[in-house]
C-alpha cells in the first residue's frame, strides 16, 4: 500500500512538472511573437521584435495583479494589452486579441461596435509599433493574467494602425 502511494506521488509529480513546463514554453517570446507578427503580416506591417525592458515592465504589473487578476490598466507610457481567463497562454490570449480584426473597419478607422471592441488588435497591428514585451501570472483565483507592453505606442487618436 505504501509502495503504491509514492508511484501515484511520483506519477502525479512528474505529471505536474510537466504540464508547468509546458505552461512555461508556451509563454515564451516565440509563441508571443508568432501570433503577434502573423497578424501584422496579414495586413503587411513589419514583424515586432521582443524587447526585455518591455517584458520585465509587463511582468513587474502582472506581479501586482496576482491577488484579483483585474483588468486594469497599468497607466504606464506603453502601448498594452491585458486578457485574463482560465488557463490562458500567452499565444491564446495574442489570439483572442487578434479576433477583433472583424470590429475593425479601415474605412471609418473605427470599432464598428461603436465602442473600444478592436483597439486590441489595432495596437497588435500598429505600423509604427517595433517592440513588444509580454509577460503572464497564475491568479490566486485560478485565473491566468497575461499583458503585453507596446513600444512605441499605438492607438492614437486620428492616425490609422496601417
Amino acid at each position: 500500500m505504501v509502495e503504491a502511494s509514492k508511484c501515484f506521488l511520483a506519477i502525479f509529480f512528474m505529471g505536474m512538472t510537466l504540464f508547468y513546463t509546458s505552461l512555461g514554453q508556451d509563454c515564451s517570446p516565440n509563441n508571443y511573437l508568432a501570433v503577434h507578427n502573423e497578424a501584422r503580416a496579414m495586413v503587411g506591417v513589419g514583424p515586432l521584435r521582443w524587447n526585455g525592458k518591455l517584458a520585465a515592465h509587463a511582468q513587474r504589473y502582472a506581479n501586482k495583479r496576482i491577488k484579483d487578476c483585474a483588468l486594469i490598466h497599468s497607466g504606464g507610457i506603453y502601448g498594452e494589452n491585458l486578457a485574463e481567463g482560465p488557463i490562458l497562454s500567452g499565444a491564446e490570449a495574442v489570439r483572442f486579441w487578434v479576433t477583433e480584426k472583424s470590429d475593425y473597419d479601415f474605412v471609418s478607422n473605427r470599432c464598428v461596435s461603436g465602442g473600444t471592441d478592436c483597439l486590441h488588435y489595432t495596437q497588435i497591428v500598429w505600423r509604427k509599433t517595433i517592440f513588444v514585451g509580454c509577460a503572464s501570472v497564475q491568479c490566486e483565483n485560478g485565473s491566468r493574467f497575461v499583458i503585453c507592453n507596446y513600444a512605441p505606442r499605438g492607438n492614437i487618436m486620428g492616425r490609422r494602425p496601417y
